[in-house]
């Protein structure tokens, strides 16, 4: 489990607009917050800049609360 949609929550961005900041479709951010897409390790670290987090917390930290 990844921590991506927390991410994106927290900043209020929908996954449309995180789509269009790191130049992916919309379709692509749904199938990474579900784990069934593996980004690489280019796209995760534009994923980490535009979440304005790092890897760690993205990938590897505990599975935060979306309540949170």
């Amino acid at each position: 489990m990844n921590n991506v949609r927390y991410y994106r929550k927290k900043l209020g961005l929908s996954q449309l607009a995180l789509a269009d900041k790191i130049g992916v479709s919309r379709q692509t951010v749904n199938m990474i917050e579900n784990d069934k897409y593996n980004p690489t390790l280019e796209l995760c670290l534009h994923l980490a800049q535009a979440l304005s987090t790092d890897l760690n917390a993205l990938f590897w930290e505990e599975k935060k609360d979306e309540n949170e």
